[in-house]
């Protein structure tokens, strides 16, 4: 493994007997030391969002160590210091803790401490870097137009492929899922990404709005065309010209209402009710479905003509149960946007949680997940933050998986969440998940998990 891919660990001390004998120490434990003799040096090896943490005497001439952790403190708070402190220096070290140091070492110190020491500091400065990382990546979802659609899995990607491509064309879509799993953001996306991100965005749900105003909605009407028209209303369609047209729950629209909107599919314009005058129209439609609307055509439900007209372009999306590997990162993006609204801290997901995540069948998707992750920011203090404990019912509901199958995909999931947060850095994620060099690369093998991949999401995060 290439020496640049280990985390680096400033080591400060003015005796260099301590430097090269602490270095060499975490040198053997994977890490990669570096050696200033004084803090004015370590100062300036320090970058923004430096991977590594900061191991410093705290007698030192000049700028000695307490002032260095100052100055640290102040320019990077996460940043995790460890104080070398000599004997009878207890009060001293005390103070540092004050101060925030995240630990000290009193000389002589073995050399198993030291290691410990730096593994538990290095595991928290790489979920605070994670943590940071999400955040900006919420700055810049905020800045930027359209919503994100998170997930690593093939699944999902495939998803993001097909949706830049229809994006692209001017053909109306159909998106089918299941209740949950985000149609109604993924139809956003898709007119953020298309050359309609300028102009406006209408969403209906066909299924909430009652069948008596749906037609004036949708059309509009005239001044007098019924009873209670007392002025003329511009209609959904018609505001939306230029832009896209949402219809979520497309099942549910009215038969009769059906055969106008196939109308408005092929011609392109409409007619306020109370009105012979066509209005020409430039609008995208973008339909949304989690019923089989060929299977209900059949049945007489939903007409046949219709559906065909829609079914040019299908954009499936998969339920959360066919892509888990997703699953902790959707839940710490959802925890993080939860941070942020409330003003709480994210904390990260332990193992135990992972497993929680992986074992349960979601059969809310998305939306499920999401109340989870913002249940578990507001109220996980109440529960210790055990997840199991704010799933709902309490059932990890299991479903068809076998015991393999979970341990399988909760391993996988972990090797992947490990390489997506080390830049797929294989030496840091054996020494996160504790396993031997090679174990590593035969599981890297068997789930089809490449390093390279990770190091190039790492670098254009």
């Amino acid at each position: 493994m290439h020496e640049s891919e280990a985390t680096p660990v400033l080591i400060v001390d003015d005796e260099e007997h301590l430097r090269i004998t602490a270095g060499q120490t975490l040198e053997l434990a994977g890490y990669r030391p570096q050696t200033p003799s004084n803090a004015e040096a370590a100062l300036a090896a320090l970058s923004a969002d430096y991977p590594g943490v900061l191991v410093s005497d705290i007698r030192m001439p000049g700028m000695d160590g307490l002032a260095l952790l100052r100055e640290v403190r102040r320019r990077d708070p996460d940043l995790p210091v460890i104080l070398i402190t000599g004997h009878g220096d207890i009060s001293t070290a005390v103070e540092a803790m004050r101060e925030g140091a995240w630990d000290f070492l009193e000389k002589p110190f073995a050399g198993e401490r030291l290691t410990d020491v730096v593994r538990r500091a290095v595991e928290k400065r790489r979920l605070s870097l994670e943590n940071r990382r999400l955040k900006a990546e919420l700055d810049a979802q905020r800045a930027a137009p359209g919503p994100r659609i998170i997930g690593r899995t093939p699944a999902m990607q495939q998803l993001s492929a097909m949706l830049q491509r229809v994006s692209q064309v001017e053909a109306d879509v159909l998106l089918f899922g299941e209740t949950g799993v985000g149609k109604d953001l993924v139809a956003r996306a898709l007119h953020e990404r298309s050359a309609r991100s300028g102009h406006p965005f209408v969403a209906i749900n066909c299924g909430a709005m009652p069948e008596s105003i749906i037609e004036s909605e949708l059309f509009g009407h005239e001044k007098g065309a019924f009873t209670g028209a007392v002025e003329r209303r511009i209609g959904k369609f018609e505001y939306a010209n230029g832009g896209s047209v949402f219809l979520d729950e497309i099942e549910s629209m009215p038969l009769a209402l059906q055969v106008r909107l196939l109308r408005v599919l092929q011609e392109r314009s409409i007619e306020r009710l109370g009105s012979n005058q066509s209005v020409a129209l430039d609008i995208r439609i973008i339909a949304a479905t989690k019923t089989d609307l060929k299977l209900a055509a059949e049945r007489g439900e939903f007409r046949e003509d219709l559906y065909y007209r829609l079914n040019v372009v299908t954009v499936p999306i998969p339920p959360l149960r066919e892509r888990r590997e997703d699953l902790p990162l959707l839940f710490q993006h959802f925890a993080v946007v939860a941070a942020n609204r409330s003003g709480l801290e994210a904390p990260p997901l332990d193992a135990a949680g992972v497993s929680v995540l992986m074992a349960h069948d979601w059969p809310g998707n998305v939306r499920e997940l999401r109340n989870l992750a913002e249940r578990f920011v507001l109220l996980g203090a109440t529960y210790d933050y055990r997840l199991e404990r704010l799933v709902e019912g309490g059932d990890s509901g299991s479903g068809e998986m076998t015991l393999p199958q979970q341990v399988e995909l909760f391993e996988k999931s972990l090797i992947s969440q490990s390489l997506a947060n080390h830049g797929g850095r294989v030496n840091e994620v054996c020494e996160h998940l504790g396993l031997p060099r090679k174990t590593c690369y035969d599981k890297l093998k068997k789930y089809d998990l490449r390093a390279e991949d990770y190091r190039l999401r790492h670098a254009g995060d």
